[in-house]
């Protein structure tokens, strides 16, 4: 089936088979944490350094971890991350379930799975290609997205209902043990050394390298700054979620994770539109739209007091997030050479993830002062003008998007060698 064809590839059916248990762990845990620090510290703020100390490391490290992943073997540096995120959230059940938990641990312990997540993400990100080669890139990014998504709509609701009934420490405790799937997954691959690994060259040679790639590349550079804009600008309203869930909907956190999993609802459906997507023709229109979609069903979110109203508009959110994140993901790979993939999704998980943290802490000062509501809404709106900047520069990135594509053996024809205006034929806008 087109929607599935890289599930052909034996290691990537074992990689998607152990990610999607592990994923659902993923998602209960982040619902029953940020419900735990509300509860502890009933502060907005507090949330925002939550999800800061979470995230800041992969904004501080990202670069060092697309780099390790460029040098040294993606499999293994993936298996070692996935140990280590397993670890973590076994401590922080283990203090939850005793009530020796405060909530300076669970910064602490966000702050070292954050630091993982500076090494596992560009790797990850990276081994994808390793596992499909480039004929099914696209449609692994998908189907990898819709995995994720289709356990956001899980995770959130069991998780709502385990806290409301037991406490959020058996949320962690399984998050946990659901990594001994991935983890089993991983070491029953067989995964060939690559060309690329035992690259003479400085670290930071390497890691110089990658940023120039990025800022010298005008249509990678361009997704990437959309990408930091709506993490963010826009991202930040799932840090208040608990806030909405209680204060503005009168809920608890069944609520909340209903919420959570109406926008991982959207999110699914919108994957799986870009897994049956065969090509990246239109991907850079798809961009444009689905991220001034998202900024406006927020800034609707944002005006909502009825609960399943609200509910409701967040499978639009989900959906356009994740079509403009899924495409632009797709965009990048296709554009990257192999021996630069590790350290150009570094740059994307400080765009994407990197971002969250200065956004989350933003949307909860700002939360304390004018109210969750009125600074989801401004998000949104920032998100729109973003989208409008984007629109406006994708006409002159076209040829050179065509070229890069092209070059890497993702598209046909020749590569276009100048600027020719809006009726060039290149896949970031180009429907065919």
């Amino acid at each position: 089936m087109q929607l599935t064809r890289a599930l052909r590839h034996r290691n990537y059916k074992l990689f998607f088979s152990g990610q999607l248990v592990s994923l659902v762990g993923t998602w209960m845990q982040q619902v029953a944490e940020a419900w735990l620090v509300y509860r502890l510290t009933n502060s907005s703020v507090l949330l925002g350094f939550a999800a800061f100390t979470s995230q800041i490391p992969v904004f501080l490290f990202a670069s060092v971890g697309g780099a390790v992943a460029d040098r040294h073997n993606r499999h293994r540096i993936v298996i070692t991350t996935q140990i280590l995120s397993m670890i973590l959230p076994f401590i922080l059940a283990v203090l939850t379930l005793t009530g020796w938990v405060r909530v300076w641990h669970i910064f602490v312990l966000a702050a070292c799975l954050g630091l993982v997540n500076a090494f596992d993400i560009p790797a990850r990100q990276a081994f994808i290609v390793d596992m499909v080669g480039r004929d099914d890139l696209m449609n692994a990014i998908a189907l990898n997205s819709s995995m994720v998504n289709g356990a956001r709509v899980v995770g959130p609701a069991v998780a709502g209902l385990l806290v409301a009934a037991v406490g959020e420490g058996w949320c962690f405790l399984i998050n946990s043990l659901s990594y001994l799937a991935v983890i089993a997954g991983l070491l029953m691959m067989r995964v060939e050394k690559p060309s690329w690994i035992g690259t003479p060259r400085s670290a930071f040679s390497d890691i110089v390298e990658g940023f120039r790639f990025v800022w010298h590349t005008a249509p990678v550079r361009a997704l990437l700054l959309l990408l930091g804009a709506v993490s963010l600008a826009g991202l930040p309203y799932s840090v208040l979620m608990p806030i909405f869930a209680e204060s503005i909907l009168h809920g608890g956190a069944k609520e909340l994770g209903l919420l959570m999993g109406a926008s991982g609802l959207g999110a699914l459906f919108g994957a799986l539109s870009l897994a049956s997507k065969s090509g990246v023709g239109g991907l850079g229109r798809w961009v444009a739209m689905s991220a001034a979609g998202f900024g406006i069903m927020l800034a609707l979110f944002s005006m909502s007091r009825i609960f399943w109203l609200s509910a409701a508009l967040l499978v639009p959110v989900g959906y356009a997030m994740m079509v403009e994140m899924a495409a632009s993901n797709t965009l990048i790979q296709a554009m990257v050479p192999d021996r630069l993939r590790g350290r150009v999704m570094s740059v994307y998980s400080m765009m994407f993830m990197g971002m969250g943290p200065f956004g989350a802490l933003f949307a909860g000062s700002m939360a304390a002062r004018i109210g969750a509501p009125a600074t989801v809404a401004l998000g949104g709106m920032a998100c729109v003008a973003a989208a409008g900047a984007f629109a406006l520069w994708l006409p002159t990135l076209r040829v050179e998007a065509r070229r890069l594509i092209v070059a890497q053996g993702m598209a046909g024809g020749e590569p276009a060698t100048e600027m020719t205006g809006p009726g060039a034929q290149v896949p970031l806008d180009d429907d065919r």
